[in-house]
Protein backbone atom coordinates (compact mmCIF):
# COMPACT_ATOMS: atom_id res chain seq x y z
CA UNK A 1 0.00 0.00 0.00
CA UNK A 2 1.56 3.32 -1.01
CA UNK A 3 2.44 5.79 1.68
CA UNK A 4 0.08 8.68 2.19
CA UNK A 5 1.13 12.05 0.93
CA UNK A 6 1.48 14.85 3.41
CA UNK A 7 -0.97 17.64 2.59
CA UNK A 8 0.28 21.22 2.74
CA UNK A 9 -0.07 22.78 6.16
CA UNK A 10 -0.41 19.41 7.93
CA UNK A 11 2.21 17.46 9.89
CA UNK A 12 2.38 13.72 10.18
CA UNK A 13 1.64 12.36 13.61
CA UNK A 14 4.42 10.97 15.78
CA UNK A 15 3.03 7.46 15.54
CA UNK A 16 2.86 7.50 11.77
CA UNK A 17 6.30 9.01 11.48
CA UNK A 18 7.71 6.32 13.73
CA UNK A 19 5.83 3.48 11.99
CA UNK A 20 6.29 4.63 8.43
CA UNK A 21 9.31 4.70 6.18
CA UNK A 22 11.07 7.11 8.60
CA UNK A 23 11.45 4.33 11.17
CA UNK A 24 15.05 4.15 12.41
CA UNK A 25 15.82 7.66 11.17
CA UNK A 26 16.57 10.58 13.48
CA UNK A 27 14.45 13.05 11.50
CA UNK A 28 11.88 13.31 8.72
CA UNK A 29 11.54 15.90 6.01
CA UNK A 30 8.35 17.96 6.20
CA UNK A 31 7.78 20.83 3.78
CA UNK A 32 11.45 20.91 2.87
CA UNK A 33 12.63 21.16 6.49
CA UNK A 34 14.14 18.52 8.75
CA UNK A 35 12.15 17.80 11.90
CA UNK A 36 13.31 15.38 14.61
CA UNK A 37 11.35 12.23 15.19
CA UNK A 38 10.02 12.13 18.77
CA UNK A 39 11.88 9.57 20.87
CA UNK A 40 14.78 9.26 18.44
CA UNK A 41 18.30 9.38 19.92
CA UNK A 42 20.47 12.32 18.93
CA UNK A 43 23.93 11.54 17.52
CA UNK A 44 26.75 11.51 20.09
CA UNK A 45 24.39 10.99 23.06
CA UNK A 46 24.36 7.65 24.82
CA UNK A 47 26.09 4.87 22.92
CA UNK A 48 28.17 2.00 24.17
CA UNK A 49 31.14 1.99 26.55
CA UNK A 50 33.59 2.72 23.73
CA UNK A 51 31.63 5.83 22.72
CA UNK A 52 31.51 7.07 26.29
CA UNK A 53 35.24 6.41 26.68
CA UNK A 54 36.03 8.42 23.56
CA UNK A 55 33.80 11.25 24.74
CA UNK A 56 35.56 11.27 28.12
CA UNK A 57 38.94 11.36 26.39
CA UNK A 58 37.88 14.34 24.30
CA UNK A 59 36.63 16.16 27.38
CA UNK A 60 39.87 15.49 29.27
CA UNK A 61 41.90 16.63 26.27
CA UNK A 62 39.92 19.86 26.05
CA UNK A 63 40.32 20.40 29.80
CA UNK A 64 44.08 19.83 29.58
CA UNK A 65 44.41 22.28 26.67
CA UNK A 66 42.79 25.11 28.62
CA UNK A 67 45.15 28.03 29.31
CA UNK A 68 44.96 27.86 33.12
CA UNK A 69 45.27 24.09 33.53
CA UNK A 70 48.98 24.15 34.42
CA UNK A 71 48.43 27.10 36.76
CA UNK A 72 45.73 25.31 38.74
CA UNK A 73 47.60 21.99 38.73
CA UNK A 74 50.78 23.50 40.16
CA UNK A 75 49.01 25.57 42.78
CA UNK A 76 46.53 22.86 43.79
CA UNK A 77 48.93 19.91 43.91
CA UNK A 78 51.61 21.80 45.84
CA UNK A 79 49.02 23.09 48.32
CA UNK A 80 47.59 19.60 48.91
CA UNK A 81 51.07 18.08 49.31
CA UNK A 82 52.05 20.73 51.86
CA UNK A 83 48.84 20.44 53.88
CA UNK A 84 48.95 16.64 53.92
CA UNK A 85 52.62 16.86 54.85
CA UNK A 86 51.80 19.02 57.86
CA UNK A 87 49.25 16.46 59.02
CA UNK A 88 51.69 13.59 58.62
CA UNK A 89 54.53 15.52 60.29
CA UNK A 90 52.38 15.96 63.37
CA UNK A 91 51.34 12.31 63.37
CA UNK A 92 54.85 10.93 62.73
CA UNK A 93 56.74 13.25 65.11
CA UNK A 94 54.54 13.37 68.20
CA UNK A 95 56.10 10.25 69.81
CA UNK A 96 59.63 11.47 69.06
CA UNK A 97 58.83 14.86 70.59
CA UNK A 98 57.42 13.23 73.77
CA UNK A 99 60.50 11.02 74.06
CA UNK A 100 62.68 14.13 73.99
CA UNK A 101 60.60 15.72 76.76
CA UNK A 102 58.99 18.25 74.42
CA UNK A 103 55.35 18.88 73.64
CA UNK A 104 53.69 16.51 71.20
CA UNK A 105 53.25 19.35 68.65
CA UNK A 106 56.83 20.64 68.90
CA UNK A 107 57.98 19.57 65.42
CA UNK A 108 54.58 20.39 63.93
CA UNK A 109 54.73 23.98 65.20
CA UNK A 110 58.18 24.50 63.69
CA UNK A 111 57.03 23.04 60.39
CA UNK A 112 53.88 25.15 60.44
CA UNK A 113 55.92 28.34 60.94
CA UNK A 114 58.17 27.31 58.05
CA UNK A 115 55.10 26.64 55.91
CA UNK A 116 53.73 30.12 56.65
CA UNK A 117 57.04 31.74 55.70
CA UNK A 118 57.23 29.49 52.64
CA UNK A 119 53.73 30.55 51.61
CA UNK A 120 54.82 34.18 51.67
CA UNK A 121 57.85 33.27 49.55
CA UNK A 122 55.63 31.34 47.13
CA UNK A 123 53.23 34.26 46.73
CA UNK A 124 56.10 36.71 46.28
CA UNK A 125 57.79 34.50 43.68
CA UNK A 126 54.53 33.95 41.82
CA UNK A 127 54.02 37.73 41.47
CA UNK A 128 57.57 38.61 40.47
CA UNK A 129 58.22 39.35 36.79
CA UNK A 130 60.69 37.15 34.93
CA UNK A 131 63.23 40.00 34.75
CA UNK A 132 63.34 40.21 38.53
CA UNK A 133 63.91 36.46 38.82
CA UNK A 134 66.83 36.77 36.45
CA UNK A 135 68.21 39.72 38.40
CA UNK A 136 68.12 37.66 41.61
CA UNK A 137 70.17 34.79 40.15
CA UNK A 138 73.65 36.17 40.92
CA UNK A 139 72.86 37.49 44.44
CA UNK A 140 71.24 34.18 45.38
CA UNK A 141 74.24 32.22 44.08
CA UNK A 142 76.77 34.47 45.85
CA UNK A 143 74.84 34.35 49.14
CA UNK A 144 74.49 30.57 48.98
CA UNK A 145 78.22 30.06 48.30
CA UNK A 146 79.09 32.33 51.23
CA UNK A 147 76.83 30.40 53.61
CA UNK A 148 78.12 27.05 52.38
CA UNK A 149 81.69 28.18 53.08
CA UNK A 150 80.63 29.30 56.57
CA UNK A 151 79.32 25.81 57.26
CA UNK A 152 82.86 24.45 57.06
CA UNK A 153 84.26 27.04 59.49
CA UNK A 154 84.83 25.47 62.95
CA UNK A 155 82.54 26.92 65.57
CA UNK A 156 79.94 28.07 63.00
CA UNK A 157 78.97 24.88 61.21
CA UNK A 158 76.94 22.28 63.07
CA UNK A 159 77.18 18.53 62.47
CA UNK A 160 74.06 16.34 62.69
CA UNK A 161 74.21 12.56 62.18
CA UNK A 162 77.79 12.85 60.95
CA UNK A 163 77.05 15.49 58.29
CA UNK A 164 78.24 19.05 58.83
CA UNK A 165 75.76 21.01 56.71
CA UNK A 166 73.92 23.24 59.18
CA UNK A 167 74.29 26.69 60.70
CA UNK A 168 72.63 27.48 64.02
CA UNK A 169 70.34 30.50 63.96
CA UNK A 170 69.83 30.50 67.69
CA UNK A 171 67.48 28.40 69.78
CA UNK A 172 65.94 25.42 68.00
CA UNK A 173 66.23 26.92 64.51
CA UNK A 174 68.83 25.59 62.08
CA UNK A 175 69.66 26.51 58.48
CA UNK A 176 70.96 24.13 55.82
CA UNK A 177 72.51 26.29 53.05
CA UNK A 178 72.96 23.34 50.69
CA UNK A 179 69.16 23.23 50.22
CA UNK A 180 69.31 26.76 48.83
CA UNK A 181 72.13 25.66 46.54
CA UNK A 182 69.57 23.82 44.38
CA UNK A 183 67.56 26.99 43.83
CA UNK A 184 70.72 29.04 43.24
CA UNK A 185 72.01 26.64 40.57
CA UNK A 186 68.66 26.66 38.75
CA UNK A 187 68.28 30.46 38.67
CA UNK A 188 71.88 31.18 37.79
CA UNK A 189 72.21 28.31 35.31
CA UNK A 190 68.97 29.22 33.54
CA UNK A 191 70.03 32.86 33.20
CA UNK A 192 73.49 31.86 31.96
CA UNK A 193 72.18 29.41 29.35
CA UNK A 194 69.48 31.85 28.21
CA UNK A 195 72.00 34.64 27.60
CA UNK A 196 74.36 32.30 25.74
CA UNK A 197 71.47 30.88 23.76
CA UNK A 198 70.41 34.37 22.65
CA UNK A 199 73.94 34.89 21.31
CA UNK A 200 73.99 31.49 19.57
CA UNK A 201 76.89 30.16 21.66
CA UNK A 202 75.31 26.94 22.91
CA UNK A 203 76.36 25.09 19.76
CA UNK A 204 79.95 25.18 21.05
CA UNK A 205 80.66 22.65 23.77
CA UNK A 206 83.05 24.93 25.71
CA UNK A 207 80.37 27.61 26.07
CA UNK A 208 77.87 24.92 27.02
CA UNK A 209 80.04 23.58 29.85
CA UNK A 210 81.93 26.66 31.04
CA UNK A 211 81.25 28.15 33.54
CA UNK A 212 78.10 26.08 34.29
CA UNK A 213 79.84 22.79 35.10
CA UNK A 214 82.74 24.29 37.15
CA UNK A 215 80.33 26.31 39.33
CA UNK A 216 78.10 23.25 39.78
CA UNK A 217 81.14 21.19 40.79
CA UNK A 218 82.12 23.93 43.27
CA UNK A 219 78.71 23.61 44.91
CA UNK A 220 79.01 19.82 44.85
CA UNK A 221 82.45 19.98 46.46
CA UNK A 222 81.24 22.19 49.31
CA UNK A 223 78.30 19.85 49.90
CA UNK A 224 80.48 16.75 49.88
CA UNK A 225 82.85 18.36 52.38
CA UNK A 226 79.96 18.12 54.81
CA UNK A 227 79.28 14.51 53.84
CA UNK A 228 75.78 15.04 52.40
CA UNK A 229 75.80 12.82 49.34
CA UNK A 230 72.02 12.82 48.98
CA UNK A 231 71.84 16.56 48.36
CA UNK A 232 74.81 16.26 46.00
CA UNK A 233 72.88 13.70 43.95
CA UNK A 234 69.94 16.11 43.60
CA UNK A 235 72.30 18.89 42.55
CA UNK A 236 73.86 16.58 39.96
CA UNK A 237 70.40 15.72 38.61
CA UNK A 238 69.64 19.45 38.23
CA UNK A 239 72.92 19.96 36.34
CA UNK A 240 72.13 17.13 33.92
CA UNK A 241 68.60 18.46 33.48
CA UNK A 242 69.91 21.89 32.49
CA UNK A 243 72.41 20.38 30.05
CA UNK A 244 69.67 18.24 28.52
CA UNK A 245 67.35 21.23 28.09
CA UNK A 246 70.19 23.24 26.55
CA UNK A 247 70.57 20.58 23.85
CA UNK A 248 73.89 19.07 24.89
CA UNK A 249 75.18 16.52 22.37
CA UNK A 250 74.72 12.91 23.35
CA UNK A 251 78.47 12.24 23.48
CA UNK A 252 79.09 15.22 25.72
CA UNK A 253 76.15 14.35 27.93
CA UNK A 254 77.30 10.73 28.28
CA UNK A 255 80.88 11.83 29.03
CA UNK A 256 79.79 14.13 31.87
CA UNK A 257 77.44 11.45 33.19
CA UNK A 258 80.22 8.82 33.12
CA UNK A 259 82.61 11.15 34.93
CA UNK A 260 80.02 11.83 37.62
CA UNK A 261 79.32 8.09 37.90
CA UNK A 262 83.00 7.35 38.52
CA UNK A 263 83.17 10.02 41.24
CA UNK A 264 80.04 8.64 42.93
CA UNK A 265 81.39 5.08 42.80
CA UNK A 266 84.66 6.19 44.42
CA UNK A 267 82.82 8.09 47.15
CA UNK A 268 80.66 5.05 47.92
CA UNK A 269 83.58 2.62 47.81
CA UNK A 270 85.73 4.66 50.19
CA UNK A 271 83.00 5.24 52.78
CA UNK A 272 81.92 2.23 54.89
CA UNK A 273 78.45 3.47 55.86
CA UNK A 274 77.59 4.15 52.20
CA UNK A 275 78.60 0.62 51.29
CA UNK A 276 76.34 -0.63 54.08
CA UNK A 277 73.42 1.32 52.65
CA UNK A 278 74.09 -0.11 49.21
CA UNK A 279 74.15 -3.62 50.69
CA UNK A 280 70.67 -3.10 52.18
CA UNK A 281 68.96 -2.95 48.80
CA UNK A 282 66.09 -5.43 48.84
CA UNK A 283 66.82 -6.53 52.43
CA UNK A 284 64.01 -8.21 54.36
CA UNK A 285 65.89 -8.72 57.64
CA UNK A 286 67.83 -6.20 59.76
CA UNK A 287 70.99 -8.23 59.18
CA UNK A 288 74.19 -8.35 61.16
CA UNK A 289 74.48 -5.59 63.78
CA UNK A 290 71.11 -4.27 62.54
CA UNK A 291 72.78 -2.53 59.58
CA UNK A 292 69.53 -2.60 57.59
CA UNK A 293 67.25 -1.76 60.50
CA UNK A 294 65.87 1.47 59.02
CA UNK A 295 65.34 0.06 55.52
CA UNK A 296 63.61 -3.08 56.78
CA UNK A 297 61.32 -1.30 59.22
CA UNK A 298 60.31 1.10 56.48
CA UNK A 299 59.12 -1.93 54.50
CA UNK A 300 57.36 -3.25 57.61
CA UNK A 301 55.46 0.04 57.96
CA UNK A 302 54.31 -0.03 54.33
CA UNK A 303 53.37 -3.70 54.49
CA UNK A 304 51.25 -3.30 57.62
CA UNK A 305 49.20 -0.46 56.11
CA UNK A 306 47.12 -2.58 53.76
CA UNK A 307 44.66 -0.90 51.42
CA UNK A 308 43.45 1.94 53.66
CA UNK A 309 45.92 1.92 56.55
CA UNK A 310 45.58 1.52 60.29
CA UNK A 311 44.18 5.01 60.75
CA UNK A 312 45.67 8.46 61.17
CA UNK A 313 47.88 8.51 64.26
CA UNK A 314 47.75 4.73 64.74
CA UNK A 315 51.23 3.91 63.45
CA UNK A 316 53.25 1.35 65.40
CA UNK A 317 56.64 1.92 63.74
CA UNK A 318 56.86 5.54 64.90
CA UNK A 319 57.09 4.34 68.51
CA UNK A 320 60.88 4.19 68.28
CA UNK A 321 61.12 1.35 65.75
CA UNK A 322 61.63 3.43 62.59
CA UNK A 323 64.40 6.08 62.71
CA UNK A 324 63.73 9.45 61.07
CA UNK A 325 60.02 8.70 60.84
CA UNK A 326 59.05 12.35 60.38
CA UNK A 327 61.84 13.29 57.94
CA UNK A 328 63.35 10.85 55.45
CA UNK A 329 60.87 8.01 56.09
CA UNK A 330 57.63 9.94 56.44
CA UNK A 331 56.34 8.19 53.32
CA UNK A 332 56.54 4.87 55.20
CA UNK A 333 54.41 6.25 58.06
CA UNK A 334 51.96 7.59 55.47
CA UNK A 335 51.65 4.10 54.02
CA UNK A 336 51.15 2.57 57.46
CA UNK A 337 48.45 5.02 58.57
CA UNK A 338 46.73 5.83 55.25
CA UNK A 339 47.46 2.62 53.38
CA UNK A 340 47.95 2.12 49.68
CA UNK A 341 45.23 4.69 48.96
CA UNK A 342 47.18 7.38 50.81
CA UNK A 343 50.54 6.62 49.19
CA UNK A 344 49.00 6.49 45.71
CA UNK A 345 47.36 9.86 46.38
CA UNK A 346 50.75 11.35 47.26
CA UNK A 347 52.27 9.85 44.11
CA UNK A 348 49.42 11.23 42.00
CA UNK A 349 49.94 14.73 43.41
CA UNK A 350 53.66 14.63 42.62
CA UNK A 351 52.90 13.29 39.14
CA UNK A 352 50.45 16.15 38.53
CA UNK A 353 53.01 18.70 39.74
CA UNK A 354 55.74 17.24 37.54
CA UNK A 355 53.49 17.00 34.50
CA UNK A 356 52.38 20.60 34.86
CA UNK A 357 56.00 21.72 35.17
CA UNK A 358 56.87 19.88 31.95
CA UNK A 359 53.94 21.58 30.22
CA UNK A 360 55.12 25.03 31.34
CA UNK A 361 58.67 24.30 30.13
CA UNK A 362 57.44 22.90 26.82
CA UNK A 363 55.01 25.65 25.85
CA UNK A 364 57.02 28.77 26.59
CA UNK A 365 58.99 30.80 24.05
CA UNK A 366 61.23 32.33 26.72
CA UNK A 367 64.47 30.37 27.03
CA UNK A 368 65.02 31.40 30.67
CA UNK A 369 61.55 30.20 31.61
CA UNK A 370 62.14 26.92 29.81
CA UNK A 371 65.43 26.23 31.60
CA UNK A 372 64.20 27.38 35.02
CA UNK A 373 60.90 25.49 34.81
CA UNK A 374 62.69 22.36 33.60
CA UNK A 375 65.28 22.67 36.38
CA UNK A 376 62.64 23.05 39.11
CA UNK A 377 60.66 20.10 37.73
CA UNK A 378 63.83 17.98 37.61
CA UNK A 379 64.67 18.95 41.19
CA UNK A 380 61.30 18.10 42.73
CA UNK A 381 60.77 14.95 40.65
CA UNK A 382 64.26 13.54 41.16
CA UNK A 383 64.18 14.20 44.92
CA UNK A 384 60.75 12.57 45.25
CA UNK A 385 61.92 9.52 43.27
CA UNK A 386 65.10 9.13 45.36
CA UNK A 387 63.21 9.47 48.66
CA UNK A 388 60.33 7.15 47.75
CA UNK A 389 62.68 4.68 46.07
CA UNK A 390 64.73 4.45 49.28
CA UNK A 391 61.61 3.87 51.38
CA UNK A 392 60.46 1.12 49.00
CA UNK A 393 63.88 -0.54 49.13
CA UNK A 394 64.55 0.05 45.44
CA UNK A 395 67.32 2.64 45.94
CA UNK A 396 69.96 3.15 48.62
CA UNK A 397 68.99 5.40 51.53
CA UNK A 398 70.28 8.83 50.54
CA UNK A 399 68.99 10.89 53.45
CA UNK A 400 66.97 13.36 51.37
CA UNK A 401 63.51 14.57 52.47
CA UNK A 402 60.34 14.22 50.44
CA UNK A 403 59.77 17.68 48.87
CA UNK A 404 57.01 19.78 50.49
CA UNK A 405 56.10 16.78 52.65
CA UNK A 406 58.86 15.86 55.07
CA UNK A 407 59.82 17.80 58.20
CA UNK A 408 62.51 20.42 57.66
CA UNK A 409 62.18 24.16 57.22
CA UNK A 410 65.46 24.53 55.32
CA UNK A 411 64.16 22.17 52.66
CA UNK A 412 60.62 23.57 52.63
CA UNK A 413 61.44 27.25 52.11
CA UNK A 414 63.45 27.03 48.84
CA UNK A 415 61.08 24.38 47.49
CA UNK A 416 58.03 26.59 48.00
CA UNK A 417 59.86 29.50 46.38
CA UNK A 418 60.61 27.19 43.43
CA UNK A 419 56.91 26.27 43.19
CA UNK A 420 56.18 30.01 43.13
CA UNK A 421 58.52 30.22 40.14
CA UNK A 422 56.47 27.60 38.31
CA UNK A 423 53.25 29.47 39.13
CA UNK A 424 54.75 32.73 37.82
CA UNK A 425 55.85 31.02 34.62
CA UNK A 426 52.43 29.44 34.16
CA UNK A 427 50.83 32.87 34.54
CA UNK A 428 53.19 34.32 31.92
CA UNK A 429 51.81 32.17 29.10
CA UNK A 430 50.00 34.53 26.68
CA UNK A 431 46.75 32.53 26.77
CA UNK A 432 46.89 32.22 30.57
CA UNK A 433 47.59 35.94 30.95
CA UNK A 434 44.59 36.77 28.79
CA UNK A 435 42.36 34.36 30.72
CA UNK A 436 43.43 35.82 34.06
CA UNK A 437 42.89 39.36 32.79
CA UNK A 438 39.33 38.48 31.80
CA UNK A 439 38.63 37.07 35.26
CA UNK A 440 39.92 40.08 37.16
CA UNK A 441 36.99 42.16 38.46
CA UNK A 442 36.75 45.77 37.54
CA UNK A 443 36.79 48.52 40.13
CA UNK A 444 34.04 47.76 42.59
CA UNK A 445 33.12 51.41 43.18
CA UNK A 446 32.71 52.16 39.51
CA UNK A 447 30.71 49.03 38.79
CA UNK A 448 28.47 49.61 41.77
CA UNK A 449 27.97 53.25 40.86
CA UNK A 450 27.17 52.49 37.25
CA UNK A 451 24.76 49.76 38.19
CA UNK A 452 23.03 51.98 40.78
CA UNK A 453 22.74 54.84 38.31
CA UNK A 454 21.42 52.63 35.52
CA UNK A 455 18.86 51.05 37.85
CA UNK A 456 17.74 54.45 39.05
CA UNK A 457 17.43 55.64 35.50
CA UNK A 458 15.26 52.69 34.66
CA UNK A 459 13.07 53.32 37.71
CA UNK A 460 12.57 56.96 36.81
CA UNK A 461 11.42 56.16 33.30
CA UNK A 462 8.61 53.87 34.42
CA UNK A 463 5.26 55.01 33.08
CA UNK A 464 3.59 54.82 36.48
CA UNK A 465 6.12 57.12 38.09
CA UNK A 466 6.66 54.69 40.97
CA UNK A 467 10.10 54.16 42.48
Amino acid sequence: MPAKEVLPGRRPSAGKAAAGPAKGLRSVKVQGRRRPVPGARRPGIGGGPLTRLRRTQRQLRRAWDRPLTAYYLIFGSSLLITVLGLVMVYSASMIKALQLGLGDAYFFKKQFVAALIGTLLLLAASRMPVKLHRALSYPVLAGTLFLMVLVQVPGIGVAINGNQNWISLGGPFMLQPSEFGKLALILWGADLLARKGDKGLLTQWKHLLVPLVPVAFLLLGLIMLGGDMGTAMILGAILFGLLWLAGAPTRLFVAVLAFAGVIVALLIKTTPHRMDRLACLGATEPGKNDLCWQAVHGIYALASGGWFGSGLGASVEKWGQLPEAHTDFIFAITGEELGLAGTLSVLALFAALGYAGIRVAGRTEDSFVRYAAGGVTTWITAQAVINIGAVLGLLPIAGVPLPLFSYGGSALLPTMFAVGLLIAFAREEPAARAALAMRQPRSGWKRTGQRWKSMRRRVKTRPSGER
